[in-house]
């Protein structure tokens, strides 16, 4: 038996089907833009510890701190006037009725900094400022610590000596020297 084939003539639809799109696909510029802007993960588990903080306290909160132990002798570890900049920046929508807590780690820095700093965060918050010292606070810090109107520390906490210094000499050194 011979099998019959059959020729079918190509019909005519009624309406064209629709063809699905493709998803745009960037090039590798635009993934290296995404992923640049994408935030660390370090920074996102930040984040999210630091809402989960205003959540139980109600209040601003702002974590200023550096990586000075890890990184010794790195410059901009310091507090310098440029962090004034960056609180403005920080604090600009807060409400301020809510207080300050100021997550604080560092080895200090410029005292004139230090001191602009502290007036601004009192011109902004009054006294309800509180700073929270999780491990170290040194010198500057240590000024911007006694400035507030409550300091917490946990056992492991450290308050270092307020110290200013001139060119890396202590400034009490530099006084004996003249007297």
């Amino acid at each position: 038996m011979i099998p019959t084939v059959m020729h079918l003539a190509p019909t005519r639809l009624a309406h064209k089907i629709p063809q699905p799109r493709l998803p745009s696909i960037p090039n590798w510029n635009q993934l290296l833009d995404e992923i640049r802007s994408a935030p660390s993960i370090q920074d996102q588990i930040r984040r999210q510890y630091l809402s989960e903080l205003h959540a139980i306290t109600n209040r601003n909160t702002i974590a200023y701190y550096s990586a000075w132990l890890q990184k010794a002798g790195v410059a901009g570890t310091e507090i310098n006037d440029e962090d004034k900049n960056g609180f403005m920046t920080v604090i600009h929508q807060m409400d301020r009725q809510k207080g300050l807590d100021l997550i604080l780690h560092t080895p200090g820095g410029d005292a004139a900094a230090t001191e602009s700093l502290v007036d601004y965060l009192r011109s902004m918050f009054g006294q309800d400022i509180r700073v929270v010292i999780p491990q170290l606070t040194m010198s500057g810090g240590t000024m911007i610590a006694c400035a507030a109107r409550e300091i917490l520390m946990g056992k492991q906490s450290s308050l270092g000596p307020i110290d200013p210094q001139f060119s890396g000499i202590p400034a009490h050194g530099v006084v004996e020297e003249f007297a």
